[in-house]
């Protein structure tokens, strides 16, 4: 009788701890299904839109709203330009993504000279854990995109 019980325990203890493990992959296995609904309306590799960004960067770092409309525009202007350059196939991809990595400091820069003292330190706090972010190998923001505690800026 105690061999039974125990055997019981046992299985269902099984049961309990694997129903998560198939739900994750359930759930996984359904968002290759459908990678659009997924993506939740992001552009190229799961970035958020220049709108998104600029959101998180005004929760972040509590934007004006004048601050606001240049830094969507400093956004949209490079979301622009990075589109144009991922068309270009005449260049090697190295001299593609080194372009791109130069829009983006300069969309970093533009964007840090809008901002004050105090948003300033708090905006190279973000770039300093986004850039440790980048060497420890990820690629894309950390999260699914959406700037957590310790996530990096985009």
């Amino acid at each position: 009788m105690l061999k039974q019980y125990l055997l019981v325990l046992l299985a269902a203890g099984v049961i309990l701890i694997s129903a998560p493990f198939v739900a994750a992959q359930d759930s996984s296995s359904n968002d290759q299904q459908s990678p659009p609904a997924r993506e939740g309306g992001r552009g190229h590799h799961g970035m958020p839109d220049a709108a998104q960004r600029t959101q998180e960067l005004t929760r972040q770092l509590n934007l004006t709203a004048d601050q606001q409309t240049k830094v969507q525009d400093i956004l949209t202007s490079e979301h622009s330009q990075m589109q144009s350059l991922r068309q270009d196939t005449s260049q090697s991809q190295q001299d593609r993504r080194s372009k791109m990595m130069d829009i983006h400091k300069t969309s970093d820069t533009q964007i840090r000279t809008l901002l004050d003292s105090t948003q300033q330190k708090k905006w190279d706090e973000m770039q300093a854990k986004r850039e440790q972010w980048m060497q420890g190998g990820h690629h894309g923001p950390p999260g699914g995109g959406t700037d957590q505690q310790g996530a990096p800026p985009q």
